[in-house]
């Protein structure tokens, strides 16, 4: 199962001065182990930072969504519990997630989590809400865990639409996918009934 980890590079970065500063920049990526975040890390940012960089830190980072939104590129960390009770229904125990918006600020952000998470059938709190350094996330991709056999081929598809907001999930499966019949398959099923 993949999790989230904060991977922090240092790097010579060209400021728009044009000057030049040394910088330590953290990203988020989903990635299996340690060693899965630091390769995929390099593949991801490999073609983008001209130079050397060099990984000085990963660590695992405990977020269960993010929220990005097209209009902004500020990330803020949402603290959000809940109280569940216990099989007795006696005790309740309260439990902390954290989750990850794109807003332009704190306000927003904190409009944009209560709009996230209203389909809830719990009540929760926002309990905080900061500013975070991730610069930049690179959700679960299906490819990464399929052997090279069994990598489908890419199609091109036309979109018109941008949806307005993306959930990421770790683990790619913790969304609902579509599930797409092509006309033989709904024939077979059809004769065989």
């Amino acid at each position: 199962m993949n999790s989230w980890f904060t991977v922090k590079v240092k790097y010579t970065k060209q400021l728009e001065n044009g000057t030049f500063k040394r910088v330590s920049e953290p990203y988020l990526l989903a990635a299996m182990t340690f060693t899965d975040a630091e390769a995929r890390i390099y593949e991801e940012l490999g073609s983008s930072i001209r130079g050397e960089f060099q990984v000085t830190g990963i660590a695992r980072t405990d977020l269960h969504d993010i929220f990005q939104y097209d209009d902004a590129e500020q990330w803020f960390k949402c603290k959000v519990t809940y109280d569940r009770i216990d099989e007795d229904g006696e005790k309740a125990k309260t439990i902390s997630q954290n989750f990850l918006v794109s807003a332009a600020q704190v306000k927003e952000a904190y409009e944009r989590i209560e709009e996230s998470l209203a389909t809830l059938m719990i009540d929760f709190n926002v309990v905080s809400i900061t500013a975070s350094p991730i610069v930049e996330i690179f959700p679960y991709r299906e490819e990464d865990v399929q052997s090279p056999v069994q990598k489908a081929p890419k199609f091109e598809e036309e979109t018109t639409h941008t949806p307005l907001r993306q959930v990421f999930s770790a683990s790619g499966t913790d969304t609902d996918e579509d599930v797409f019949l092509d006309d033989s398959e709904i024939s077979d099923e059809t004769e065989s009934v």
